[in-house]
């Protein structure tokens, strides 16, 4: 091979040189998109597992496989919200290009950090309320996602447990008093239990080790039933909600069917994995390209009831045929 000339030879490795910065721009550009979680609840609850495997499989089905084509970090609260702030700004610093936050506390403080990086809201209750998005048809900004209706099926759980326990006159509603949307559906089942002749008696757990002093307060109350709301801190502490509950013959029900296979009595809401699983279809449209302010709050359209019977009959409750009827599920 004859030798290359020095003119030839100078434009050869130019051309080489430029050739570099636009293949580590390919690199760049071809990185797998990271998804960021952010969570309030424990890393080892099987509530959260399961709604974490729910968004997995949903994501799958749209192309994006963890380990090959995405990548995904996990944060979890353990149930201090108050460390939520300080966890969404960890989350920001690693470059990500969707954050999934469960519950308005960890969405809002996502939101308070970054105004760039999309938020998808895997589980909400009453975003425009809570000034999370401008309104459901066009959420604004960078925050979109599924929406629950919690506070609009508080009077029905009540309804229930009134059928449930005839003549019952008090009620003791279990809540997170640090979860913004608490007040609303309060309020909404306070209004409901006035119509019904029900006294309500809020207990309030702000944390994985108040449970305690919960369920004294619980039992001091002397209450016929107990209604638990819905709250990711709550979630992963329904096996100590379903054991107290169940020593103490007290009818309880719970915003999602998963509690009452675990041995909770009665639960009526939207699905909160199917939640996850539509969050999941959020994600892979603006990984693909869609701004969140474009993609409207989407609202359920399917709410569960489901009954425990074996429960039932372990506190002494008979379930009204009506209710079984219409039960979506009837673990026997």
């Amino acid at each position: 091979m004859l030798p290359l000339k020095r003119r030839e030879f100078i434009a050869l490795l130019g051309g080489a040189a430029a050739a570099w910065p636009l293949a580590a721009r390919a690199q760049q550009t071809t990185r797998a998109p990271t998804i960021g979680f952010l969570l309030p609840g424990g890393s080892r609850t099987t509530v959260v597992r399961g709604q974490l495997e729910a968004f997995r499989q949903a994501l799958k089905e749209y192309g994006w496989v963890e380990g090959q084509n995405i990548s995904v970090e996990y944060r979890f609260a353990e149930g201090k919200e108050d460390a939520l702030a300080e966890i969404a700004a960890e989350l920001v610093r690693l470059r990500l290009d969707v954050i999934v936050a469960e519950g308005t506390a960890a969405i809002r403080a996502a939101k308070t950090v970054t105004q760039t990086i999309p938020i998808v809201m895997a589980t909400s209750t009453d975003p425009v309320g809570n000034g999370l998005v401008a309104s459901l048809d066009r959420p604004g900004g960078n925050v979109t996602g599924p929406s629950l209706q919690t506070a609009e099926l508080a009077g029905k759980r009540l309804q229930l447990l009134a059928e449930i326990v005839p003549g019952l006159g008090r009620a003791v509603v279990l809540s997170n008093p640090l979860n913004p949307s608490v007040a609303a559906v309060v309020e909404q089942t306070k209004a409901t239990a006035q119509s019904l002749g029900v006294e309500i008696h809020v207990v309030e757990v702000p944390g994985p080790d108040q449970f305690e002093s919960a369920f004294a307060a619980i039992t001091k109350a002397r209450a016929g039933a107990l209604i638990v709301l819905p709250d990711p801190v709550l979630y992963g502490q329904h096996p100590r909600i379903v054991t107290f509950a169940t020593a103490s013959h007290l009818p309880v029900l719970f915003p999602e069917k998963e509690a009452v296979r675990a041995g909770g009595l009665i639960a009526y809401g939207p699905s909160i994995p199917g939640s996850f699983r539509r969050a999941a279809r959020y994600v892979d449209k603006i990984l693909r390209g869609a701004k969140p302010a474009d993609l409207p709050v989407e609202q359920p359209t399917t709410f569960e009831l489901t009954v425990n019977l074996q429960t039932a009959r372990a506190i002494g409750v008979t379930i009204p045929t009506s209710i079984l009827v219409g039960a979506d599920e009837v673990i026997e």
